[in-house]
């Protein structure tokens, strides 16, 4: 499998959980073809382990797993503080709209049905890379933001400080 447009960063860890030993291994394969870094977790459990541990910033997770099942593994990384900006990508064979509603309500970005197809699944994952570049730049934006704001504040006391020396030395001195 061949992937188009690999991201300008290049690699990205992905956790994979599925408990398909099949299924696993196609996600793992069309994510090595894309360039990234899998991480692979055969149940729920394993897969919250994995994410503690690395903290990567694309999970990849099938809903029906033995231990914890998809959606709660997606709300737990969603309570977890760096789980805001982790892409979650649920697959799933259930495809109603209740389907859809409790993906999104456990806190999924996007959404796939079985069977997975290597191209349906290469256009998620360039959707994920887009999604974490803007994460990336927005949390870079807000950290410049913060920094300047600092500076400027250690700024403002500078000259308040200036004011309160010199309005007493100009009196002495005169």
């Amino acid at each position: 499998t061949n992937c188009p447009q690999l991201p300008p960063r290049g690699l990205v860890r992905v956790l994979l959980a599925d408990d398909d030993a099949l299924m696993r291994l196609l996600l793992e394969e069309v994510l090595r073809a894309c360039g990234h870094q899998p991480i692979a977790a055969s149940d729920g459990t394993e897969a919250w382990a994995a994410f503690e541990r690395e903290l990567p910033p694309m999970v990849i997770l099938d809903w029906q797993m033995p231990g914890l099942d998809g959606l709660e593994v997606c709300r737990r990384v969603r309570a977890h503080p760096e789980g805001d900006i982790t892409f979650v990508l649920m697959v799933t064979a259930r495809d109603r709209a209740d389907d859809l509603t409790a993906v999104l309500d456990a806190g999924a970005d996007d959404y796939m049905s079985k069977p997975v197809t290597p191209d349906n699944l290469q256009a998620r994952l360039r959707i994920a890379e887009r999604r974490i570049e803007v994460s990336r730049a927005r949390r870079t934006a807000e950290l410049e933001l913060r920094r300047a704001r600092y500076l400027a504040g250690i700024g403002e006391t500078t000259l308040a400080l200036h004011h309160e020396i010199n309005n007493p030395l100009a009196a002495l001195l005169t």
